[in-house]
């Protein structure tokens, strides 16, 4: 076998899942993509590791490390995708920015872990 057959297919592979992640708004279909390069640098492993024939498999045995995180990695991507779309009604990438934080007026941060402010406290610095 050719390495350059499985070396073209990861590559376009790649490119396409490259386009995916740049071009999509979906989280989802970033997701996609990104399990779409990581197949594409599996094949890369497994053909590597078939044309170098090493004894010990070690592109293979790379290969099953890298499903087994992606795996991890597509149920925590999901997960969070559908709790920012319970929360706000999409799962548009762009939207995403509305979640970091804004720098305050003494130059920390708004947010969690700046100390919230009363109605009154709200009324006094307005006057």
């Amino acid at each position: 076998m050719h390495l350059a057959y499985p070396a073209v297919l990861a590559a376009l592979l790649f490119c396409t899942g490259l386009y995916g992640v740049l071009a999509r708004r979906n989280a989802i279909l970033v997701l996609m993509s990104v399990e779409l390069m990581l197949n594409a640098v599996n094949l890369n492993l497994v053909a590597f590791d078939v044309w170098l024939r090493d004894a010990l498999h070690a592109g293979q045995a790379l290969t099953l490390f890298t499903i087994a995180i992606a795996a991890a990695e597509i149920g925590i991507g999901l997960a969070i995708v559908l709790l920012v779309y319970r929360n706000r009604g999409s799962s548009d990438v762009d939207r995403l920015r509305d979640l970091a934080e804004t720098p305050g007026p003494d130059g920390g941060t708004e947010g969690a872990a700046a100390t919230p402010q009363t109605t009154a406290d709200k009324a006094e610095a307005a006057a």
